[in-house]
């Protein structure tokens, strides 16, 4: 071989050998936004549902209402590929808070939870008293959730879906009506079930 050869053979293999480096560098942990605080709300099931009974579970958080006629059917749409991705995954679960508790009570929420497929067990779809559910939205998860000024039925809410770990702190927030931000969530879910 000519000495060209050789040095385009030895830079090719320098390039290799970092290439496998940094694919083979740990990533960083991802970075840890608060704990989210205690609740207890009533699940579409009919149990109550809190921050205890989720320990121990990677979870994804998101906040919505039955009848919204905007980003909330975009954003359940995203939520059922993260169902599916984990589908019976023992230690995954989702959780939707309505913003719209007057209206979505419990047998609403059962019916729309069948209605998007909500896999018993992993999905659960959170009702209660609005003044906590909101003062957990903006307080514990530092998200958006108000009354519109447009009339009873007018809300605004955060399109972000929220990624928990084990030990209830926030790790992460994405845009959920976003299919490239959903595959970074997905991802990055991975990597939190992989966390010690």
């Amino acid at each position: 071989m000519s000495r060209k050869g050789w040095q385009a053979l030895a830079t090719l293999s320098l390039v290799g050998a970092m290439g496998a480096a940094l694919f083979l560098r740990p990533q960083p942990p991802l970075p840890r936004y608060g704990q989210v605080p205690d609740f207890a709300f009533t699940a579409h099931t009919g149990e109550t549902l809190s921050l205890r009974d989720l320990l121990g579970h990677v979870w994804v958080a998101d906040f919505f209402f039955t009848s919204c006629a905007g980003i909330c059917p975009t954003m359940t749409a995203q939520m059922q590929r993260v169902q599916k991705a984990f589908r019976g995954h023992p230690q995954v679960r989702i959780v939707s808070f309505t913003v719209d508790p007057q209206t979505d009570t419990v047998e609403i929420l059962a019916q729309y939870a069948r209605g998007w497929g909500a896999q018993p067990g992993q999905w659960y779809f959170l009702t209660g008293e609005k003044k906590a559910i909101y003062a957990l939205a903006r307080q514990g998860f530092k998200v958006t959730a108000t009354q519109g000024d447009g009339g009873p039925r007018d809300f605004i809410h955060s399109d972000r879906f929220v990624l928990v770990d084990r030990q209830g702190r926030i790790r992460g927030y994405y845009q959920g009506t976003d299919p490239k931000a959903v595959d970074a969530l997905l991802r990055d879910l991975r990597r939190l079930l992989k966390e010690r």
